[in-house]
């Protein structure tokens, strides 16, 4: 997942793959999902987003990986 925020327009751009959408989901006002033919989640863009959310939460995180996943998946 790439995390992409511009803060001259105040958009939040969530990117999930590298799959072309074909189409996009109003989910409430200013918060899209960009979709592909097959319902594939794309990407997430968030207008006004500092005021819907705290930007902090999405700019600043850490990840924790299940040791057991992974030796499964690559082991």
């Amino acid at each position: 997942m790439k995390v992409y925020y511009d803060d001259e327009v105040d958009a939040l751009y969530l990117k999930l793959g590298d799959d072309t959408p074909d189409g996009v989901i109003e989910i409430s006002e200013g918060v899209n999902i960009d979709t592909t033919s097959q319902d594939k989640i794309v990407s997430i863009e968030i207008l006004n987003a500092s005021k819907k959310m705290d930007l902090r939460t999405v700019l600043s995180y850490s990840l924790e990986f299940d040791k057991d996943l992974i030796t499964q998946k690559f082991g």
